[in-house]
C-alpha cells in the first residue's frame, strides 16, 4: 500500500496558485492603465469583480473599462471553474485511492500465513518490524493510533489500525496462522492484555513482550508470554559489553542483524530440519553443512529441548532438530533449503 498522499498535488496547486496572481495582476494593471486609478483603487475594483461583488468603483468605469471589466469577469469564471474542477478531480482520487488502497491491503492480509505479528509501533516495535523485514519474512503491524500507523503504510508494511487486545482485531490479523506475536506497545498494561487475548485464541503461539519495568515479568509469564525483553535492561547490557568487550559486541551485531553494513555479511540462522529432509540421520560432517560451505553449526538444539552447543562433526541430526548455524545470507539460504527437502 502507497503512502497516503496530499489531495491535491504540488504542481497543480502552484498553477492554480499562478494564475489567480496573474489575474489580479493583469486586473490591477489594466485598470490603472485605462481608468487612470492609483495601483490601490485599481487592486480593489479587480477584487469587486472577481469576488462577484460588484459594488463601488465598478459604477465609475468608462466604455472601455466595462469592455476591459467584463473581460476580467470571464477570465474569473475560467479561474475559478478550474481551481473547483481540479480540487474535485483530486479529492475524489485521494478517495478511491485510499478505498482501493485498503481494499489492496485487506487482500494481501487475508492472504497472510506464517507471519509475524508486531503490536505497536513506537521504537521497539519498529526495530522489529525493521529487523524482520529485512529478513524478507511476512509481517502484520497493529497499531491503534493512525498517526503512529503512518510510518508502516510509507513503507508498504501490511498494518491494521485497531486495539491489539480486541479479539476481532486479532482475527482479522490472522492470529491462528501466525508464526509469533510480538507486543510491543510501551504500556506493561497493556501488553498484558495483549498477550491474555493473544494467549487465549492461539494457546501454542510463541508470544514475546515488552516489558518496561521488572515487576510486570510475572505479569506477563502468567498471562501466557513465552519470553520477555527489557529494552532498558537491554541497553544497559549492550553499552557494558560494548565498553568492555567491543570486539564480541561487534561480532554479535554483524552476526545476528541482517542490517549491518559490513563486507561480511554474517548472520546467524535457525535451520529446522523436517521429517522429510535427507539430513535427518547424518552426522554433520556427511551434510552439506561441512566447514568447506562456509558455514559453522555452532549449537544443536534437540527435539527434547536439549541445546548441544559446539556439536561435534560425529554429530547426528535427527529430524525436529534446530541448528543454529553462523554463516553468509546466501549459504544460509541454501542450507535452509536442503534442510526441509
Amino acid at each position: 500500500m502507497k503512502g497516503m498522499r496530499s489531495p491535491i498535488g504540488l504542481r497543480t496547486a502552484a498553477i492554480i496558485l499562478l494564475l489567480v496572481l496573474l489575474m489580479f495582476a493583469a486586473g490591477a494593471v489594466g485598470f490603472h492603465i485605462i481608468e487612470g486609478w492609483p495601483w490601490f483603487k485599481a487592486f480593489y475594483t479587480t477584487l469587486m469583480t472577481v469576488s462577484t461583488i460588484g459594488a463601488g468603483p465598478e459604477n465609475e468605469l468608462s466604455p472601455a473599462g466595462q469592455e476591459f471589466n467584463i473581460l476580467l469577469i470571464l477570465l474569473g469564471g475560467v479561474v475559478v471553474a478550474f481551481a473547483i474542477g481540479s480540487l474535485t478531480r483530486a479529492v475524489v482520487e485521494f478517495e478511491l485511492g485510499a478505498y482501493f488502497g485498503r481494499r489492496r491491503m485487506e487482500k494481501e492480509i487475508s492472504r497472510l500465513k506464517d507471519h509475524f505479528i508486531i503490536c505497536g509501533v513506537g521504537r521497539v516495535g519498529r526495530r522489529v518490524a525493521t529487523e524482520v523485514a529485512a529478513r524478507g519474512l511476512p509481517l502484520l503491524i497493529i497499531e491503534k493510533d493512525a498517526e503512529k500507523a503512518r510510518w508502516a503504510v510509507e513503507r508498504n508494511y501490511p498494518v491494521l489500525i485497531g486495539d491489539a487486545s480486541s479479539e476481532e482485531v486479532l482475527r482479522q490479523a490472522r492470529l491462528d496462522h501466525a508464526r509469533a506475536l510480538a507486543s510491543a506497545v510501551t504500556s506493561d498494561a497493556q501488553n498484558v492484555y495483549i498477550v491474555l487475548t493473544a494467549r487465549g485464541m492461539a494457546p501454542k503461539l510463541p508470544i514475546v513482550a515488552r516489558a518496561s519495568e521488572e515487576d510486570a515479568e510475572a505479569k506477563l509469564l502468567k498471562a501466557g508470554a513465552t519470553s520477555i525483553v527489557f529494552p532498558y535492561g537491554y541497553a544497559g547490557l549492550r553499552m557494558a559489553r560494548t565498553m568492555t568487550q567491543p570486539n564480541v559486541q561487534q561480532f554479535i551485531d554483524l552476526a545476528f542483524s541482517p542490517l549491518n553494513e559490513s563486507n561480511l555479511h554474517l548472520q546467524i540462522e535457525e535451520i529446522k530440519v523436517t521429517e522429510a529432509s535427507r539430513l535427518a540421520g547424518k552426522a554433520l560432517c556427511d551434510t552439506e553443512f561441512c566447514h568447506e560451505r562456509g558455514a559453522i553449526v555452532l549449537a544443536v538444539r534437540r527435539g527434547n529441548g536439549r541445546v548441544d552447543f559446539n556439536p561435534r562433526r560425529s554429530e547426528k541430526i535427527f529430524s525436529g532438530d534446530c541448528l543454529i548455524v553462523l554463516g553468509d545470507s546466501p549459504t544460509l539460504k541454501d542450507l535452509e533449503v536442503i534442510a526441509g527437502v
